[in-house]
């Protein structure tokens, strides 16, 4: 981590508090080390759990959509509680940890911007690549609608169990919504009120990747959807595999 970074991480860590922020404790610095003391997370970053088969297997629906939650609850305290906001600019599943019990915690605020009032916010590009929100390519003016599309990205990467680059080249309307899930955690097994939000993440995150950024809703929006969700018709084993994207966006 670079001085910039690091004194970036200890200013945004010492200004907040949130049981979905990775808990900051102090930090070092030298001639030659920088040091940080952060809450130990003991399951590590969502990002490693997905990818591994055992890990991906203990992430059972009910604690992916909690993970979820967790994430949106964060993303809106930084949003819309903290004064002045803050944009996160770096939200992807490496950057959100888990402890023994899955609570999901965001980490890793070395990029993040504090938007200030009569500031312009104009930076240079800055974040993981696949995960960026497509007009800070041309744009590069940072606000909270780049952490939603960020958000998005990581909402579809916990359902589909990996990066949804594939899925999001060739995702259309028609697309079936089982073949949008991580194939190795079954849902049609799951008890209706989780299978509901589980198709309302997927809702929410079609939602949140419209291009144009005003048009994507507001973490605390998101948040409210995620906390108090619509009942969806209940779907017997047969109509589960025929739902289609397009019929999903349809009824609700």
């Amino acid at each position: 981590m670079n001085k910039e970074a690091f004194r970036n991480e200890i200013q945004a860590l010492t200004e907040i508090r949130h049981r979905n922020i990775v808990r900051f404790y102090g930090f070092c610095s030298t001639n030659k080390f920088n040091f940080m003391a952060y809450e130990y997370m003991e399951r590590g970053s969502l990002g490693t759990n997905l990818r591994s088969e055992q890990g991906a297997m203990e992430l059972d629906w009910f604690k992916r959509v909690s993970i979820v939650r967790d994430i949106t609850q964060a993303l809106s305290y930084l949003h819309h509680d903290c004064n002045p906001s803050i944009v996160h600019r770096d939200i992807t599943s490496n950057n959100i940890l888990l402890d023994e019990e899955c609570k999901a915690c965001v980490a890793d605020f070395g990029i993040s911007r504090l938007l200030k009032p009569n500031s312009s916010h104009w930076s240079l590009l800055a974040g993981t690549y696949g995960y960026m929100a497509p007009e800070l390519t041309y744009v590069m003016k940072v606000t909270e609608k780049c952490d939603i599309y960020s958000f998005r990205i990581v909402a579809l990467d916990v359902i589909h169990g990996t990066h949804p680059g594939d899925l999001l080249s060739n995702l259309s309307l028609s697309i079936l919504v089982k073949d949008m899930l991580d194939s190795c955690i079954p849902l049609h097994n799951t008890d209706q009120v989780t299978t509901n939000q589980v198709l309302l993440v997927i809702l929410i995150a079609m939602q949140c990747i419209n291009t144009v950024p005003q048009a994507r809703p507001t973490m605390q929006e998101v948040s409210q959807r995620l906390s108090s969700p619509k009942s969806l018709p209940a779907f017997d084993n047969h109509s589960y595999q025929a739902l289609t994207l397009n019929h999903l966006i349809n009824i609700v």
